[in-house]
């Protein structure tokens, strides 16, 4: 009987996972390129798919979005990811948006139990995880959709770069405030 029970959870863990990879729209597996994320300390580098489906978006609205430099010489932003609320760390040099496996929950993406994907190459190897397109992302006045992020496996902190940031005309830093216009 116990047998029986331990062959059955398998194949139904083996089953669930296999139907969160076929829901449809919600996970690209296409890799993402040039991206350098840092996660843990460790920066890891992912490959950009080519760019067959551009997002869209408003950013030149004339809204200035500023962050202020937190106690620990970061800049955090408390974004709206699918409706969201996602507090990330803004990383400019980070091609990609990166979000942990919590929120990426939390914004209603489906992700598969294992995340067996390599989506990088870190300092300790491959990092592992899925790909999918958002629908939404809001900071302030601007936002945009149909952008391209990674859920990672690992890790509890998630990264805003450039995948969003790069919509803005201007990131700038004066002192202790990161200005996006």
């Amino acid at each position: 009987m116990g047998r029986g029970f331990l062959i059955m959870a398998f194949f139904l863990g083996l089953f669930a996972a296999m139907m969160s990879n076929c829901s449809s729209g919600m996970s690209s597996r296409r890799p993402l390129a040039n991206a350098e994320v840092v996660t843990d300390g460790a920066r890891v580098t992912f490959k950009k798919p080519s760019d067959n489906g551009r997002s869209t978006g408003t950013f030149n609205d004339g809204s200035v979005v500023e962050l202020q430099r937190n106690s620990d010489g970061h800049f955090y932003a408390d974004v709206q990811i699918n409706g969201a609320p996602v507090h990330m760390l803004v990383d400019t040099g980070a091609t990609t948006i990166a979000l942990s496996r919590d929120d990426a929950r939390a914004a209603g993406l489906a992700t598969s139990i294992g995340m067996n994907d390599v989506v990088g190459e870190g300092a300790d190897g491959a990092v592992h995880g899925e790909y999918v397109k958002l629908d939404n992302v809001t900071l302030g006045g601007a936002s945009a959709s149909g952008l391209e992020a990674v859920v990672l496996n690992g890790g509890s902190q998630s990264l805003l770069g450039q995948e969003f940031l790069a919509k803005f005309d201007s990131v700038e830093i004066h002192g202790d405030t990161m200005v996006l216009k």
